[in-house]
């Protein structure tokens, strides 16, 4: 018997869901041939099967979570003479669980390991027996939930099993205004409006469920405000130099390289520039230790055709000149839009970037993507008349003018050290050469 085992996709990723089996029971499989679907953040890929042979046995079924190193199946080979008995299932199978609560488990639990909480263990099984999955016993741990507390919620799961909501929920309950230093931050707003959607739907209205991607985006967002106490600075940039130089080598760059050259590279060659000025934006937490990151990975959100959202990865990317960090925005971007990224692709970011400009605004208050500590929203650039200092006196122009802005974890990120990064990008974009060769 040959073992299919579940791939690690990432270094951050622990268990992926099982969307589909390609193959059946008693199906012949050829070598290289994809024998299932599988998602883990948000990207779905196929796994491959090593060898040529009769795939024998499934040991999980559609929509459970399987952990990074599991085994999947059992596949006889071609060359077998004997064939070995079948393995029972991995214990891993009796953590059933829905397809739409369980395909935000791999993001939430990357989000959840780097923030600090209870420093009471959370063991995989209580000594009632009862079993904790690993994102259950991760929200634990992050909101101070104790072993003993745990035992006494109740699960909505199959036999009397914890889930992530059952959890959420509890700890919903127990948030007490009073003690949040923030009097004006409403936590409980976000459950209110979720019940007054689920008891009041008169009128003319339709109802749609989220899909798997909505739903790891919307568990990501709760997750990280919830996790990290966000600030946002704003600087105006005056980026007259870099439009014009844009404009004046597009045409001759595209001829050239075979590739537009949007602003994106430009912003993402002076955000690295920056980073390496102030290495503590580059960074993630761990309870109450700081992670500081050597590698410069920038993520790119990029809007999908359905409506949803994806960071795809530039990887080190200050060591790449203008023309690489051009080739891979628009490799990654186009990629990502037909759903063809890997699922590496999508890991180990380090900053990210969001453009809300594509859209027509002027400005954001994103938020972070956790584990990271800081994200950079960048605004439409507009003609605007300004006050231009010249040796001969003030004077009034017509000049290239966006905002930028910054959303940090205040944690770790003061207003100083976040203030400081944003201004020094806004800086080098400033001070953009219009006579630069590429």
């Amino acid at each position: 018997m040959v073992k299919l085992i579940m791939p690690k996709m990432g270094e951050s990723v622990a268990e992926a869901t099982i969307l589909k089996w390609l193959k059946k029971e008693g199906d012949r499989v050829e070598a290289d041939e994809s024998v299932l679907e599988i998602a883990t953040d948000k990207v779905d890929t196929e796994v491959p099967s090593p060898v040529s042979g009769i795939l024998t046995k499934c040991l999980f079924a559609e929509g459970q979570v399987v952990k990074v190193g599991e085994v999947i199946a059992m596949i006889t080979s071609e060359k077998e003479e004997q064939v070995e008995s079948t393995p029972p299932p991995s214990p891993v199978v009796k953590e059933k669980t829905s397809i739409s609560s369980s395909n935000g488990k791999p993001m939430l639990q990357q989000i959840v390991s780097t923030t600090p909480g209870s420093e009471e263990p959370i063991s995989k099984t209580s000594s009632s027996g009862r079993f904790y999955s690993p994102l259950v016993r991760n929200i634990a741990k992050a909101s101070g939930v104790s072993m003993a507390e745990l035992e006494k919620i109740r699960g909505s799961g199959s036999n009397d099993r914890l889930t992530k909501q059952d959890i959420l929920n509890h700890l919903e309950k127990q948030i007490n205004p009073a003690e949040v230093s923030l009097p004006a931050l409403n936590i409980s707003a976000q459950p209110v409006l979720q019940n007054a959607l689920s008891t009041s739907v008169g009128g003319n209205v339709e109802i749609i469920e989220m899909d798997r991607m909505r739903k790891i985006i919307a568990d990501h967002m709760v997750m990280s405000k919830h996790i990290s106490p966000h600030v946002t600075s704003f600087v105006e940039a005056d980026v007259t130099n870099m439009v014009k130089w844009r404009e004046r080598v597009k045409g001759d760059f595209e001829k050239r390289e075979n590739e537009k050259i949007t602003y994106t590279p430009l912003f993402i060659e002076a955000v690295c520039k920056a980073i390496k000025d102030f290495p503590m934006i580059n960074i993630s937490v761990d309870g109450t230790k700081i992670i500081i990151k050597k590698n410069i990975n920038i993520g790119m959100a990029t809007a999908l055709p359905s409506g949803n959202l994806i960071v795809p990865v530039i990887r080190n990317a200050d060591y790449l000149n203008l023309i690489g960090i051009t080739k891979i925005v628009n490799d990654l971007a186009n990629r990502a839009r037909n759903n063809k990224l890997k699922p590496d692709e999508i890991q180990d970011g380090t900053f990210t970037i969001t453009n809300v400009g594509t859209f027509g605004n002027v400005m954001g208050t994103p938020i972070i993507n956790q584990p990271q500590v800081a994200i950079l929203a960048l605004g439409a650039i507009r003609k605007k008349p300004v006050v231009i200092e010249t040796p001969e006196g003030d004077t009034i122009g017509i000049r290239q003018m966006m905002f930028l802005s910054l959303s940090y974890d205040h944690r770790v990120v003061d207003g100083s050290l976040g203030g400081s990064f944003l201004r020094r990008i806004a800086d080098y974009l400033e001070q953009f050469d219009a006579s630069r060769q590429v």
